[in-house]
């Protein structure tokens, strides 16, 4: 088996495992919240900003670490089907179709402003100790 083969079946295990995290977590918080608004995607994506940090301040960026086992498996494969671009855009577009578009406009803003900084935290917290 090469390299990248390897690489590719790492990150399906890690995708896998990622995305049944995500149905999981966005079901539980859909049940306890409720449907109005999509805490759950919402949840998910800044989780997975600030593990995302994380794990580039502990392996470092693929582009000065290259594509590790590591990176591949939990960054690329788990949070890369944990956290979902796809669902945060129907879920904002049906907000705004409803008429609900400051709730839309909250969605995007607040996904994309604390991801930026929850990125940057989970990389802060994990830099000295890697």
């Amino acid at each position: 088996m090469g390299s990248h083969t390897g690489l590719l079946l790492i990150v399906a295990a890690g995708g896998a495992l990622g995305g049944m995290a995500r149905l999981a977590l966005s079901d539980l918080l859909a049940q306890r919240a409720g449907t109005g608004f999509p805490w759950g995607t919402l949840v998910v994506n800044l989780s997975g900003a600030l593990l995302a940090g994380g794990l580039a301040g502990w392996f470092g960026l693929p582009a000065d670490a290259g594509l590790s086992g590591g990176w591949a498996l939990l960054v690329v494969g788990l949070l890369g089907s944990y956290t979902t671009v796809s669902s945060l855009s129907l879920q904002s577009l049906a907000l705004w179709q409803s008429g609900r578009w400051r709730a839309a406009l909250a969605n995007v803003s607040a996904t994309l402003i604390a991801g930026l900084a929850l990125a940057a935290l989970g990389w802060r917290l994990v830099e000295g100790l890697a």
